[in-house]
């Protein structure tokens, strides 16, 4: 049940990030449902595997794979539309590759190595997604405009926390990596 749950959000890459660079694709309140569908399947995925005690190393590399081709996809499709900048996705990218080398090749373990502020940047990478389907809805002209300026902005921060998270993982792999002894 868990892994149908996470495929549901791995079915809704492409349809998200087209609809995110092209609007008419998708009709603002069709965007907001399937991000509502796509956050609601991340929150329940994990949940359901330790309840049915299912979970497992490859069940947390499919749902942090499909977390990771989800958000990247989606403000992919936003910096399309230039309502995020393009530097995050790529940044994510990099990220997420350090993340699943780090884990598997350099500490060799069986499953991923988290890092706090990497978990915090997985889970906030949705926000400007549900910032900018949000602003979409035209409920009000200035708090879509607001909203617009805070998904922007929302990315750059977030810009930033990649960087750090990219740099904090590099040195902690590093120091450790110098400490072992194989």
């Amino acid at each position: 049940m868990a892994h149908a749950l996470t495929a549901v959000r791995l079915l809704l890459v492409v349809p998200v990030a087209v609809a995110f660079a092209r609007p008419e694709f998708a009709g603002p309140s069709v965007l907001v449902v399937l991000l509502g569908v796509a956050i609601a399947t991340d929150y329940w995925d994990g949940r359901v595997a330790r309840m049915t005690k299912t979970a497992s190393a490859r069940g947390q590399l499919f749902d942090h794979g499909t977390d990771f081709a989800f958000v990247t996809a989606g403000l992919a499709g936003a910096a399309t539309a230039g309502l995020v900048t393009p530097i995050l996705p790529i940044l994510i990218v990099i990220a997420f590759g350090q993340y699943v080398l780090d884990s598997y090749f350099l500490h060799r373990q069986k499953q991923l190595r988290m890092n706090s502020l990497g978990r915090w940047n997985g889970i906030l990478y949705f926000v400007p997604l549900l910032v900018v389907s949000v602003s979409r809805l035209g409920v009000a002209r200035d708090l879509a405009s607001f909203l617009t300026v805070a998904a922007r902005v929302l990315s750059y921060a977030l810009v930033a926390s990649t960087v750090a998270s990219v740099v904090d993982r590099a040195r902690a792999s590093t120091r450790n990596h110098g400490e072992r002894v194989d």
